[in-house]
């Protein structure tokens, strides 16, 4: 993951500001900065966002496609992940940045492995035989710190935007089924993303945490917690990175912060995504790739 070098007198700056609830920028320890979303950004995908959180950058592209269903879901649609690093940051170039896509898309599919994530079963045409795919492409554009709230939050953005082209399974006299799609573009499905999770990640430093670490901070942690929490607050999983330690006590504090900052995440989030939907096609494109 990308990192800065910092000294050590820039370290115990930051670390005794956090414990003064005074971070470098003037947020609160529970503080996420200002965040931009902008949703259907790339004209040939079947959903995209973009979110930019600080200096971070990620661009989320979802295509739907058809597919065959597991052997041990036959009556549901599934999702992929994959994840590029192109980030200006040398160490993620080659293998560093392998790894760290390697590693997102673990943490993105263990997101989504909860039941009641996404209606997987809505993704399903025909039953054993035909369902929907979709593939979801994770772009960093750059990395400014929090990558994987970032990510999450862009996710969720783009599975909002997604539509899916309905089909009627037409079966002849022979038995023989054909799929037909439907040629009305506003013809489609929408994804329900209500409980669709967001990750929280949680940054010790020193003998506190915060939310929405930036790399400087980042830099002055030995350990995190990654949270996924629904809009109703409830964690569906939780990750520890790095390499110190967390006594019990500390997860405890960090699970009912991650609770409580991630269901006000999830009511800021859907509000932009709301009255983006609301403004249609006369919304004006703000992103780069307007």
């Amino acid at each position: 993951m990308a990192s800065v070098v910092l000294s050590e007198a820039e370290k115990l700056y930051i670390v005794h500001g956090v414990q003064e609830d005074l971070r470098v920028d003037g947020r609160g320890c529970e503080d996420y900065r200002c965040a931009e979303v902008e949703t259907d950004v790339v004209s040939n995908t079947s959903g995209s966002a973009r979110v930019k959180l600080g200096e971070t950058d990620i661009l989320v592209g979802i295509k739907a496609e058809m597919g065959t269903p597991k052997l041990e879901k036959p009556n549901e649609g599934y999702l992929e992940f994959f994840v590029d690093c192109s980030s200006n940051s040398p160490e993620l170039e080659g293998r560093g940045g392998e790894e760290l896509g390697t590693d997102i898309a673990n943490t993105l599919y263990r997101v989504f492995s909860c039941e009641n994530s996404v209606d997987l079963k809505s993704l399903c045409i025909n039953p054993k035989e035909h369902c929907w795919v979709l593939y979801v492409d994770v772009l960093l554009l750059e990395c400014g710190g929090n990558i994987f709230d970032a990510i999450s939050i862009a996710v969720k953005a783009a599975l909002f935007n997604t539509r899916i082209p309905k089909v009627r399974v037409l079966e002849d006299e022979e038995g023989t089924k054909e799929i037909e799609l439907s040629d009305d573009p506003y013809d489609c499905i929408r994804l329900n993303v209500d409980e669709v999770p967001c990750i929280v990640t949680l940054s010790k430093i020193g003998y506190r945490h915060v939310v929405d670490a930036t790399l400087q901070e980042e830099a002055c942690s030995l350990a995190s917690l990654l949270i996924s929490v629904t809009s109703k607050g409830a964690i569906t999983s939780m990750k520890k990175v790095g390499k110190g330690s967390l006594d019990p006590e500390s997860i405890f504090e960090m699970m009912e912060t991650g609770q409580r900052v991630g269901k006000s995440l999830h009511i800021a989030l859907q509000k932009i995504l709301d009255e983006e939907e609301n403004l249609g096609t006369s919304r004006p494109k703000v992103g780069f790739l307007g």
